[in-house]
């Protein structure tokens, strides 16, 4: 067995990307303003290619697409219609996660994505 000079400095592993605020500022509007953030993110050279929004951009775009088609069909319930509204609020709370830079797991949509190779 060859013996190694010992180095006081570890072998380089490749960095994570950093997660910037741009990055964090992208996500958060994603959540907000879904589906059209997520769809104008997809559709940007320079944001597509960053992991963060990568992870969050389709997700989102398909949160957006889905809350849109239950607040109408839950918007001609005449009683149910006052509370559509508070769809939104789930919306906010990721937001929240993904502005402090953590990656937001939504339940299903996020695991159907990876599934079909979309992030």
């Amino acid at each position: 067995m060859s013996e190694q000079p010992y180095s006081p400095v570890p072998p380089m592993e490749p960095a994570a990307p950093e997660i910037t605020s741009d990055d964090r500022l992208w996500a958060l509007l994603c959540f907000l303003l879904t589906p059209l953030f997520p769809l104008i993110t997809i559709l940007m050279e320079d944001k597509k290619n960053r992991p963060f929004l990568k992870y969050h951009g389709v997700p989102t775009l398909i949160l957006g697409i889905v809350e849109g088609i239950v607040m109408g069909i839950l918007g001609i319930i005449p009683i149910i219609q006052c509370f559509v509204p508070l769809i939104y609020i789930i919306n906010i709370i990721w937001a929240i996660k993904a502005n402090k830079g953590e990656y937001v797991e939504i339940p299903i949509i996020t695991s159907f994505a990876k599934n079909q190779g979309w992030i």
